[in-house]
């Protein structure tokens, strides 16, 4: 039963930080014309150089990684993946047909990118660190950390920053050093979101508990 609950609870995390994700993403990268990174940026790109459906590209790209996740994660990862990557699609497609929010920075697009980059990182980053990922990216970024030793959140940034200058070919110079500096931030508050915070894990509590109870049942202790 608890370790349900404690599934639950991690599921729990995971919805939240894909519906921050994909509201930020609408509302904020959308709506102030901040470009994209990752996979999605990629798929604009092949877009722009050879007509190729985004939509196509993306599941292109997700479905090696996804496969690879499979034998290398688990099942559970790619089942808590299934359940992020479904949940953030499912609010951007509300808040696309439904939102009437508008949080248009105007010409201050240096403050969209801050508030872009420390709700998208903050949502990504709740959902990496409860056991998912949103995308093939992410899990990608997971991968090539565990290889190289960098942080997940410098792994995201390298990728994006290269796919982000090579979008410069059709994208304005400015809306691409925007989003570079969006994409940063996100980086490091992914970063301080996955490593942050101490997880005592329950062996180690009931290692102590029990340890404590011998301490007390000891005839030193009952003297005292």
């Amino acid at each position: 039963m608890m370790r349900r609950n404690e599934q639950l609870r991690k599921i729990a995390w995971m919805l939240l930080g894909s519906v921050l994700l994909a509201f930020s993403y609408y509302h904020i990268n959308f709506q102030n014309n901040l470009a994209e990174g990752g996979f999605v940026g990629l798929a604009l790109l092949g877009k722009y150089a050879f007509d190729w459906s985004p939509a196509v590209t993306v599941l292109v790209l997700d479905i090696p990684v996804f496969i690879a996740a499979w034998f290398l994660k688990g099942r559970t990862f790619i089942m808590n993946t299934a359940i992020a990557a479904g949940a953030f699609s499912l609010t951007y497609y509300l808040c696309e047909q439904f939102s009437t929010l508008v949080l248009d920075f105007g010409p201050n697009l240096f403050w969209a990118a801050v508030v872009s980059g420390i709700l998208t990182g903050f949502g990504a980053g709740l959902v990496l660190r409860f056991g998912g990922a949103t995308g093939g990216d992410d899990i990608m970024a997971l991968f090539v950390s565990r290889v190289t030793k960098l942080s997940v959140g410098t792994v995201f940034i390298i990728f994006d920053v290269v796919v982000l200058l090579i979008s410069m070919m059709y994208l304005p110079l400015m809306d691409v050093l925007y989003t570079i500096l969006a994409v940063g931030i996100a980086g490091q508050v992914i970063t301080w979101t996955v490593q942050g915070g101490i997880t005592v894990h329950r062996p180690v509590v009931e290692k102590v508990q029990s340890k404590a109870a011998a301490v007390s049942a000891s005839p030193t202790a009952i003297r005292s």
